[in-house]
């Protein structure tokens, strides 16, 4: 069944309560009546209490209404925060290098308002060596205390020990930064056109990344370096006897 309501001559009543442009009380008349005055005023005769008796209409632009409508269901989906756990994966012997990559992701994920699940794998007999994981999570935790707290301690959990990071900032407040951000550079993009803009790693749009898990065990982000070659100049021609 349609939810949209019912306009003009689909209305099928003997009379209704009817509501002027403005909000004004016009009172119990004939449907003809109510039609009369939606053409003479050039509206639609909307019926916005159908369950009432009679029914309430009221006269209004019906397409400038549903636009309205759906101007503000877009703005209200786009001020919802929506609680994303991100899952970080490491080992117990991770690499300094490593260990700094990943912990990047994690500040990104703190910035953006999302919790973090924090998995230390142990292999072999790593399994025999506990400490090691419960170590490497107090450290995490101790270098992002600026943007996160513990909010489940570390336990295990079979071959694996977890942790969960919560973020000192709400989803709401995050994403309210990121679009204040975007705004900026928008209008400094505008006011420098020749001025390139760096993309921080950290900002977000309204979209935002829900749902991404960084499981590797780490980036290689040595950038390829590629080979410069310099032409030799030709040798100048013998001068001309």
């Amino acid at each position: 069944m349609s939810t949209e309501p019912r306009i003009n001559d689909r209305i099928r009543v003997p009379e209704v309560r009817l509501v002027g442009p403005s909000g004004e009380q016009v009172g119990i008349v004939p449907l003809a009546k109510a039609l009369e005055l939606a053409q003479e005023y050039d509206l639609d005769l909307v019926e916005v209490a159908a369950s009432a008796r009679p029914p309430v209409c009221k006269l209004m632009d019906y397409g400038k209404f549903k636009y309205e409508s759906a101007m503000k269901a877009r703005e209200a989906r786009k001020n919802q925060a929506h609680t994303v756990i991100k899952e970080m994966k490491l080992r117990p012997k991770i690499d300094p290098h490593d260990y700094d990559t990943k912990k990047g992701h994690v500040v990104r994920f703190l910035k953006q308002g999302d919790k973090v699940k924090i998995t230390i794998m142990f292999r072999g007999r790593e399994q025999s060596r506990p400490e090691l994981g419960y170590r490497l999570l107090q450290r995490l935790a101790e270098d992002v205390q600026d943007l996160g707290f513990i909010e489940s301690n570390p336990k295990q959990d079979g071959r694996n020990m977890i942790m969960v990071l919560g973020p000192h900032k709400k989803k709401t407040e995050a994403m309210a930064e990121a679009r204040e951000a975007q705004a900026a550079r928008k209008a400094d993009a505008k006011a420098n056109p020749g001025k390139s803009q760096n993309v921080s790693e950290s900002d977000f749009d309204e979209e935002g990344i829900d749902g991404e898990n960084l499981d590797h065990e780490g980036i290689d982000d040595e950038a390829g370096h590629d080979e410069v070659r310099t032409a030799e100049a030709p040798a100048e021609a013998p001068a001309e006897a």
